[in-house]
C-alpha cells in the first residue's frame, strides 16, 4: 500500500502565468481522485501527465471560483473523450445546479452518468467507502460552506509467515487465504494454532487529510490526529493575521500550530496570496512551531511508502 499526491495548482485567487488555483491528485492503495478543480485543472493534468480515464471521485471543498471553476470544463472535456465511466463529484449543496444549468444552456449534456453527491452537514461524516479506502468530510469554517476531505487506507489482509507454515505440514497453499482472513487453523489432532502465530501484520495503512479554505480552526484536531499528510491552507503570514480572521483564512503559523497538535508526520502549505512575491517566507514561519513543512508546488509529488 502506498500513497502519492500530485499538487496540480496551489495559489489562491486569481490565476497567473506561473500560478495555479487549487487542485490535487492522490493516489492512494491503488484508487484515484481529484481534489478541488480550479480553472485550468484540465490543462495541468495534462502537463503532469495525470490520466484522464483514472478520475472516477471528484471531490469540492467549496464554491468559490479558484476551487470549482475548472470543474464544468472538464466534465465537458470527457464527453469529447467518449467517456463511458459514471463519475462521481461530490461537493455542498448547489453544485448539481451549478453544473447543470452550464450543460443545460450549452447544450452539452454528457453520454455518461454525472452522480452529484451533495453535503450540508457541519459534522464529520462518511462520504465515500470501497474495499480499500474510506473518504470523511472535516468542517471547515470559511465564508461559505466548506469542508476538507479525509482519505484513509482500509487495513489490508495479514501476510502469511511460510517460515512458520513450514512447520505444519497440514497446512497446504490452499489454506492460505483464510489465514490471511485473520482465521486459525484447526489441526486433525484438534489443536488450534492461532492466527498472529502463523501470520505477520499487514503494512501500517496510509491516510491524507486536505483542509481547503478555513479559518483557525483547532477543532478539526481529533478528526486529522496522526495522518502521515496533511495539507492545511496558509493564504497568509502572521503579519496580516487580522486579514486572514477578516476573510476566514489561516496563516502559516496557525496551520503549523494545528500540525503540531494533531502529531501529523508531514504538513503541506499552500494557497498562498499574491501580496507574497516569495513562498519560501511561508516555510519559514512554520517551521517555526512545526518541523516537517513541506511548499506546494505545481508539479510537486509526494509520496508515502
Amino acid at each position: 500500500m502506498s500513497l502519492k499526491l500530485t499538487i496540480l495548482g496551489c495559489h489562491s485567487a486569481t490565476p497567473r502565468v506561473n500560478a495555479h488555483p487549487t487542485s490535487q491528485y492522490l493516489e492512494i492503495n491503488n484508487q484515484h481522485f481529484l481534489i478541488d478543480c480550479g480553472e485550468g485543472t484540465q490543462r495541468q493534468m495534462r502537463k503532469y501527465k495525470i490520466g484522464f480515464s483514472k478520475i472516477n471521485h471528484i471531490f469540492i471543498s467549496h464554491l468559490h471560483g479558484d476551487h470549482f471553476f475548472g470543474l464544468i470544463g472538464l466534465i465537458a472535456t470527457f464527453g469529447i473523450l467518449n467517456r463511458e465511466k459514471e463519475l462521481h463529484v461530490y461537493g455542498p449543496k448547489g453544485i448539481k445546479e451549478l453544473i447543470n444549468i452550464q450543460l443545460k444552456l450549452s447544450s452539452s449534456w454528457t453520454k455518461y452518468t454525472l452522480i452529484f453527491h451533495e453535503l450540508t452537514s457541519k459534522k464529520s461524516e462518511l462520504i465515500f467507502e470501497d474495499e480499500k479506502v474510506t473518504v470523511h468530510t472535516i468542517p471547515l469554517h470559511h465564508r461559505v460552506y466548506t469542508n476538507g476531505f479525509l482519505f484513509r487506507e482500509k487495513e489490508g489482509l495479514r501476510k502469511v509467515d511460510l517460515s512458520k507454515t513450514a512447520l505444519y505440514p497440514e497446512i497446504d497453499t490452499c489454506d492460505y487465504q483464510n489465514l490471511k482472513n485473520g482465521k486459525d487453523f484447526l489441526l486433525e489432532n484438534g489443536n488450534v494454532i492461532n492466527n498472529e502465530t502463523l501470520t505477520l501484520n499487514p503494512n501500517k495503512t496510509k491516510s491524507y487529510a486536505f483542509c481547503s479554505d478555513t479559518s483557525y480552526k483547532p477543532d478539526i484536531v481529533p478528526i486529522i490526529k496522526n495522518v502521515n499528510l496533511l495539507y492545511h491552507e496558509t493564504t497568509f503570514l502572521n503579519d496580516r493575521e487580522d486579514l486572514a480572521k477578516k476573510t476566514r483564512h489561516s496563516t502559516a503559523k496557525q496551520a503549523a500550530t494545528i500540525a503540531l497538535d494533531a502529531k501529523v508526520s508531514q504538513l503541506i502549505i499552500g494557497h498562498y496570496s499574491s501580496r507574497y512575491k516569495d513562498a519560501r517566507l511561508f516555510k519559514e514561519e512554520a517551521e517555526t512551531v512545526f518541523p516537517n513543512i513541506i511548499l506546494a508546488e505545481a508539479g510537486k509529488e509526494i509520496k508515502v511508502q
